[in-house]
């Protein structure tokens, strides 16, 4: 009887499944393997750790970019910065404080492209995504997609212009005033923020961007702690740093508030949390071990880092590893799929869904980077196809230095990049070569030119 009254008046038995919440938590300059479960044995980090024992851990997952503002739109966007034209560090400042900095000194053999320096409004990001469908969302953190980092300038393109409701900007601490022993990179207050946002929105759905300054530069922590990390065993080693491993284990410390309250508030079940970093660690404070370099050069160091996505109602059981190589433009097409979005044109990205839900192979496809810019290292692209990695140097392909263009890596046997296989296989480098120029023309990349004031 009563299933025929639901028939006659169209009431439906079944219970309507809430759409699930989505933490997003970045750390900045974090390496890949600067956290316990991603083989460090001095740095500790409990709360990550214990993130990756209950989801899904990636050993190949890469930021966009070797630094931070076009890695931060890519995540965005689901656009890659060659495609946005926003391909490095937005300054955020006045240019001429920057005059002397290796990424915006004018006086190597490349002039830098006329590059976008602000994330444009008419970008649809994942905030804007995910408001359409009735999310309650926030950012607390470290933005640098705004043509300054605070004032008037940066008003029209913060948080807020962006799709998100609240929003609380930090920056790295300043290096003469900050105190080191009170809080200098904002972790303690980005977790007080965030946990209070989570028991604000515990009954709608919420999607919240935690973006911590740690641990980027400058190194800052109390003093106790720094000394209490300089008597664990290993802190002398070339790879380890007890200021990055006090500042770390504070970050942790803040994560870790994050995941319980997600816990204690009864979200477990319907909140996605993924933790991830905007490029890779930097390899004048520590080594990045077994990668080679770090911040602002394409090699793996620089580019390859750590990727923990928790998922409960995905169905992959807790301390699943994939290897499947993913980057940062693929969570705007996964948080699309996942909350019922239509695949939105112009994203570069994949969706990650199925993979999450199954552990199945993603298709076959190839990942690419453009770095028309100097940093730590010199412009540069690269283009991965399965387990073969191939980098091209603009210097020496558009100047014709008579040095080499390519170098070609197998990761899968090599991923310390340290045999150059370019001239051995010579037409898998051709071939991955040509495969990285049409990206670049697809794109519409641009390219570096030869400096008429170089001498």
């Amino acid at each position: 009887m009563a299933a025929g009254v639901s028939a006659i008046f169209g009431i439906s038995c079944k219970k309507e499944v809430p759409q699930p919440n989505v933490i997003f938590i970045l750390a900045d300059d974090l390496g890949y393997s600067q956290i316990g479960c991603y083989g460090s044995s001095y740095y500790k980090t409990t709360n990550i750790d214990r993130l990756a024992s209950e989801g899904i851990r990636f050993t190949d997952a890469y930021a966009a970019c070797a630094v931070s503002s076009p890695t931060r739109a890519s995540i965005m966007t689901g656009k890659y910065p060659a495609t946005l034209h926003l391909t490095d560090v937005i300054p955020g400042t006045d240019r001429s404080v920057y005059s002397d900095r290796p990424d915006w000194r004018d006086d190597y053999p490349l002039s830098r492209p006329d590059w976008q320096k602000f994330l444009p409004l008419e970008e649809f990001t994942l905030a804007e995504m995910f408001k359409e469908k009735g999310y309650q969302t926030a950012y607390f953190g470290k933005w640098l997609l705004s043509i300054t980092k605070f004032g008037p300038e940066s008003l029209p393109y913060n948080p807020d212009k962006q799709g998100f409701d609240q929003s609380f900007i930090i920056d790295k601490p300043n290096r003469e005033t900050t105190d080191p022993e009170h809080d200098p990179h904002k972790s303690d207050s980005l977790g007080t923020r965030s946990v209070e946002f989570l028991r604000e929105n515990v009954d709608k759905p919420f999607f919240l961007f935690v973006s911590f300054s740690a641990i980027h530069d400058p190194l800052m922590e109390k003093a106790d702690s720094i000394n209490w990390w300089r008597l664990i065993s290993g802190s002398e080693k070339p790879e380890n740093n007890p200021i990055i491993a006090a500042m770390l284990s504070r970050m942790d410390r803040n994560i870790g508030h994050i995941l319980d309250a997600v816990e204690d508030l009864g979200l477990t079940k319907n909140t996605m949390i993924v933790f991830f970093s905007d490029n890779g660690g930097s390899g004048s404070d520590a080594k990045q071990t077994p990668l080679r370099e770090g911040k602002g050069w394409l090699y793996e160091g620089g580019i390859r880092v750590p990727l923990i996505i928790k998922w409960p109602g995905s169905g992959v059981k807790g301390g699943f590893v994939s290897s499947e190589p993913v980057s940062s433009i693929d969570f705007m097409p996964t948080f699309c799929d996942l909350s019922g979005t239509e695949r939105l044109p112009g994203i570069d990205g994949m969706s990650l869904l199925a993979h999450l839900r199954t552990g199945d192979p993603l298709p076959k496809r190839s990942l690419y980077w453009h770095y028309p810019h100097y940093h730590n290292g010199p412009p540069c692209g690269v283009v991965r196809s399965g387990k073969w990695k191939l980098i091209e140097w603009y210097e020496n392909s558009i100047l014709k230095t008579g040095k080499p263009i390519l170098e070609l890596y197998d990761l899968e046997n090599d991923v310390s990049e340290s045999v150059n296989l370019a001239d051995s296989l010579k037409s898998l480098t051709m071939d991955l070569s040509g495969e990285l120029r049409n990206w670049r023309t697809d794109v519409n990349a641009q390219m570096p030119f030869p400096n008429p004031n170089y001498k």
